[in-house]
């Protein structure tokens, strides 16, 4: 073995920390998907709208920045944001200091759905709590 293989090799208790993070981020993970369409949205609509309404410092996001905080292609949020619209969650709105910039800012039924779900998503971390461990490796 050379001294980066000994750097990044892991034992067996680490792949079991590690494997125990994944175990408990999944059943978040389908709790939310099973939450959200249940309330008629999918899990990456709900995540788009926690994104503007949850944005640092104001109640609006510029593509831009949701494609950073999705994680996700620009041109899979416009066609996201389209979705959202067409749904009466979002509209989008010209930027008061650049008329350029386009704002995504939540519609009064998009805030509803976000607080509802936000709510249940909430809930649910209070159970995940104490199970739910960051591995220390």
């Amino acid at each position: 073995m050379n001294q980066d293989t000994d750097k990044t090799a892991l034992g067996k208790a680490d792949l079991e920390q590690l494997a125990e993070f994944r175990y408990q981020l999944r059943i978040f993970l389908r709790f939310s998907e099973e939450i959200c369409r249940q309330h008629g949205l999918t899990p990456l609509q709900y995540q788009l709208l926690l994104q503007v309404q949850g944005y640092p410092g104001r109640t609006w996001a510029s593509i831009g920045e949701l494609a950073e905080r999705l994680q996700a292609q620009h041109h899979g949020v416009v066609a996201l944001v389209s979705r959202c619209a067409e749904l009466g969650l979002v509209e989008r709105r010209p930027g008061l200091s650049d008329r350029r910039q386009v704002e995504i800012h939540l519609t009064d039924q998009g805030r509803q759905s976000v607080n509802t779900l936000a709510a249940l998503h909430r809930d649910e971390i209070g159970l995940l709590q104490g199970k739910l461990v960051v591995p220390q490796l």
